[in-house]
């Protein structure tokens, strides 16, 4: 994808395509990951690149030791 909202919006079409096969686990990852797209958009209205999932797990954990930065 090239930006945040090309994601956001294949990720809402197969939001769609797994409630309509029955398949939970597909959907609730699916969801999980829109729901830190829009989180990530909402905290970033303009970047409009698509983050990658590192980028997507620093938004919601900036403390955690893959996330920190230090300036030598």
């Amino acid at each position: 994808m090239n930006t945040i909202d090309e994601h956001i919006q294949k990720d809402q079409s197969e939001i769609q395509s797994a409630k309509a096969h029955g398949d939970k686990a597909k959907e609730r990852h699916l969801t999980e990951e829109l729901n830190s797209l829009q989180e990530y958009k909402d905290h970033h209205p303009d970047d409009k690149h698509d983050p990658n999932a590192l980028e997507l797990f620093c938004e919601a954990n900036p403390d955690e030791p893959e996330c920190l930065v230090y300036d030598d």
